[in-house]
């Protein structure tokens, strides 16, 4: 844990778990976009990469300072009470425990969190909520995934005085890659930021030390951290042990 403002925090950062091709190997490996890590050093955080297999509780991550939730594959609905969507991915089974396993942790350390599009997601279920599987049929658009690969650019609002608002003003143009998002709201969250065609794209959780969920990826951006710098001065901060 940090104990003087010398010292960078530690930051945890989830990792996909995918078949990927390195060097001489093609082979399943817990693997992440290095733009995630970028961020947290550019903003003032020491990233540590956490395993998509792991035995995360409170009493094994303790060490840590602070904690990103990031993007990838669809959550399974299972997890909130729904029957896949045709267009629902595979769902990565043992990631989504593992991932569930830390947000409780981290909530029963009061952890500094920012989930970044699945990560805000799967924060949502946690809570109790649930997802529309494809916003397309929900808002008829498809700004927020042009196609497999290419980010699209959305104007969000975002609710004045909120966190949020406090990071990066009342409107942004932020970079989004998701066709599932936020439907029901989990208990505790509110919604901070949306963008014109009402899908939300920015959630606070109540009473937390810094919880913050944004389903548009900052990552992509490794010359605006301020989102990754706000989670970085949280947990600078200390909280209960």
């Amino acid at each position: 844990m940090v104990s003087n403002g010398s010292e960078r925090p530690v930051i945890g950062v989830t990792t996909y778990l995918e078949r990927a091709r390195f060097g001489l190997w093609d082979t399943d490996a817990a693997v992440l976009h290095k733009s995630y890590v970028d961020c947290v050093y550019a903003a003032g955080g020491n990233p540590v990469l956490l395993s998509p297999v792991g035995d995360w509780r409170a009493e094994t991550i303790g060490w840590l300072d602070g904690l990103v939730l990031a993007g990838g594959a669809d959550i399974d609905p299972v997890r909130y009470g729904q029957l896949p969507h045709p267009t629902t991915g595979n769902p990565s089974t043992a990631r989504d425990s593992a991932e569930l396993a830390l947000i409780d942790a981290a909530r029963r350390l009061d952890l500094p969190v920012l989930a970044v599009c699945r990560g805000a997601q799967l924060l949502n279920v946690a809570l109790g909520g649930t997802l529309h599987q494809h916003t397309p049929d929900v808002v008829g658009t498809v700004e927020h995934l042009p196609s497999l690969g290419v980010f699209g650019d959305v104007e969000i609002t975002v609710e004045p005085g909120s966190r949020l608002a406090e990071i990066v003003g009342e409107s942004a143009v932020v970079r989004c890659h998701h066709h599932q998002s936020l439907d029901q709201l989990g208990d505790g969250l509110r919604v901070t930021a949306r963008a014109a065609d009402g899908t939300v794209e920015g959630v606070e959780l109540d009473g937390a030390r810094f919880c913050l969920g944004v389903q548009a990826h900052p990552e992509q951006n490794t010359d605006d951290v301020r989102l990754f710098a706000a989670l970085v001065r949280a947990a600078g901060q200390g909280g209960t042990p």
